[in-house]
């Protein structure tokens, strides 16, 4: 049974993917408008209302903008901890049709298996998630400061992954449009990964079952395709993965779906 997954726009500004099988549809985070959302769902003839559920890696507004008007309207369901929900309740002030998991818990939606982890990253309690088909196994950490043993121990049996490569650290350091203090926050341990802190955790989780490496969240003023896809693609190369592809995503656009 195949498995198809559409990042449907990854970036600083907005995040949210599409993974489904034949029976399921599965939304990871929401953070483009429902307008968008609905747009770029509309591009691969899909609907909001054809999901079976949202999950939610952190409460941050690049990964819930279109929570309310989706699960509020629609009453699809939302995976996330309680941390998550208290923080996105406090700002929202709407109830969903929560269904709350333990951080390192295990769950079903439909035929897709979800295990979640623990990332490190400046918000409640922010997760990853390893999604299991029959057809493989996706992987999803962005947002996170640094590359945990945990990560890494969850991700490594991932057939394809979406790891963040936010920023180029020359390019973040020299940039006049962002003050030191968020500098800081973005080099620190519970900010954002670099170009080269991602080469170095795609090196560390490498495995022959790895096909497809999504770089994601990429900062617009601090990060271009371009040069990511060189530092990752140069480190995919000095370590002999040549089976694994390196691919780009979009924060305008969905990349073109993937069938695994």
């Amino acid at each position: 049974m195949p498995a198809r997954l559409t990042i449907l726009g990854s970036g600083s500004a907005g995040n949210c993917a599409l993974l489904e099988t034949d029976n399921t549809r599965i939304l990871i985070d929401a953070g483009f408008s429902v307008r968008q959302i609905r747009r770029r769902l509309a591009t691969i003839a899909r609907s909001p209302e054809s999901l079976h559920a949202i999950l939610i890696t952190h409460e941050h507004s690049d990964h819930i903008q279109g929570l309310n008007g989706l699960a509020d309207k629609l009453g699809i369901p939302v995976y996330c901890n309680r941390p998550t929900q208290d923080a996105i309740a406090e700002v929202s002030g709407t109830q969903f049709n929560w269904r709350l998991f333990q951080t390192g818990a295990s769950f079903e939606v439909g035929d897709i298996a979800v295990d979640t982890f623990s990332i490190p990253h400046d918000a409640q309690e922010p997760v990853g998630f390893l999604l299991r088909t029959a057809a493989g196994n996706f992987g999803f950490a962005t947002d996170l400061g640094h590359v945990t043993r945990l990560v890494i121990e969850r991700i490594r049996h991932a057939n394809v992954l979406v790891l963040e490569t936010n920023h180029d650290v020359k390019m973040l350091q020299e940039c006049p449009h962002r003050p030191w203090s968020l500098k800081q926050r973005i080099l620190g341990r519970h900010g954002h990964l670099s170009n080269e802190a991602a080469a170095d955790a795609a090196q560390d989780i490498m495995h022959a079952g790895l096909r497809h490496l999504y770089l994601g969240h990429l900062s617009r003023q601090c990060n271009t395709p371009e040069l990511a896809h060189r530092v990752i693609t140069a480190r995919l190369a000095q370590i002999g993965a040549s089976h694994c592809r390196a691919e780009l995503t979009r924060q305008d656009a969905p990349c073109p779906t993937l069938e695994a």
